[in-house]
């Protein structure tokens, strides 16, 4: 009997957590079929472009309604997951090998010299050190995950927190329609470049894959490639936060014992990529797997891209005031400048 019980008590959860999910689900899917439909008359721009964008106008007017924030939520986050594991089929370490060790030392310095100039401007405008350091790691890393990860480790508010990934999201979305302009202009049809800058540079995974789907889709492969390894080197990101916000807390008070930080492991889907990338590579996946994992990829994409602009409220922006706008597009500004210095210096 209690058997019975426990199975209708649980069907009964799963029943009420998919009715707060589906609408938001539904409506980002409709918007992403929109949006490759209106993408027919607009190839330039892509249909993972219009899907941002029209979820942005959408959701900030006539689909502004909380009834849809769990679905939208779970669109965002899971879908973009499951379309990074189904690239991983269509990629092969030969692919990879087109970055080459330059790519590596590009995505390390870009990622060193942006935490080193997003902290020290966080600290001379006066915030705090934990909303510096956020600052610093979701430019840095990989966005809000980088934010959500960093947060524990260095013992951070949860209003400090919100406030930096509602900024750092403005900067990453401003970025996304910048930088295919700006690579475009500096280096014309220099593929392995424009990837580097979109991918090196840009927050989110969403951003990157919107940004970078306004060029073509081997500038989405290889910018992929670059935000990859930048997600894949989180962990150390978190490592180091911690014990530099550790120090600093023994040096205010030698008394107090220092929290302990808390473990952080690389993301699942970061995991799931690199398996199938090396399957990919060492047996060849049949043809006909890779285009299915591409379609599939594709949709998740979409659909994941038009819940981000239908999540994306405009007016948090503007409640954070003039001090955050300028911190946000001062680190915006340096990232651009060091990520054009490089590409040149090393070559790319």
């Amino acid at each position: 009997m209690n058997h019975l019980v426990k199975n209708k008590n649980t069907k009964q959860f799963y029943l009420e957590k998919t009715k707060l999910i589906l609408p938001g689900l539904l409506t980002a899917f409709i918007v992403a079929v929109v949006s490759k439909i209106i993408a027919i008359w607009f190839p330039t721009l892509g249909a993972a472009t219009i899907a941002i964008l029209l979820g942005i106008l959408l959701g900030n007017t006539f689909l502004k309604n909380p009834v849809l924030e769990q679905g939208t939520k779970v669109a965002e986050s899971k879908l973009l997951e499951f379309s990074v594991v189904l690239l991983g089929a269509t990629v092969t370490f030969q692919t990879i090998a087109h970055i080459g060790l330059k790519g590596g030392v590009f995505i390390l310095l870009q990622m060193v010299l942006t935490i080193v100039a997003a902290y020290v401007i966080g600290v001379k405008m006066q915030f705090s050190d934990n909303m510096a350091l956020l600052m610093a790691g979701g430019n840095a890393v990989c966005g809000s995950s980088a934010i959500a990860s960093i947060a524990p480790a260095i013992h951070a508010k949860e209003e400090e927190k919100g406030q930096i990934i509602t900024l750092v999201n403005l900067l990453g979305t401003i970025l996304m329609l910048l930088l295919p302009l700006i690579g475009s202009v500096i280096y014309g049809s220099q593929i392995l470049a424009k990837s580097a800058l979109i991918g090196g540079t840009l927050q989110s995974v969403g951003q990157v894959v919107a940004s970078a789907s306004m060029i073509n889709g081997e500038v989405v492969e290889l910018s992929m490639l670059f935000k990859i390894m930048r997600i894949m080197l989180l962990v150390g990101v978190v490592y180091f936060f911690g014990k530099f916000k550790q120090r600093k807390m023994v040096a205010v008070s030698d008394s107090e014992s220092s929290p302990k930080q808390k473990n952080t492991a690389l993301p699942w889907y970061i995991i799931g990529f690199v398996l199938f990338c090396i399957i990919n590579s060492a047996i060849h996946l049949p043809e006909q797997f890779s285009q299915t994992a591409h379609f599939f990829s594709g949709w998740f994409e979409i659909t994941a891209l038009a819940a981000i602009g239908l999540r994306l409220d405009f007016q948090k922006f503007f409640k954070e005031g003039k001090r955050f706008l300028i911190y946000g597009l001062s680190v915006g500004l340096i990232q651009i400048g060091l990520a054009i210095g490089l590409i040149y210096l090393l070559h790319l």
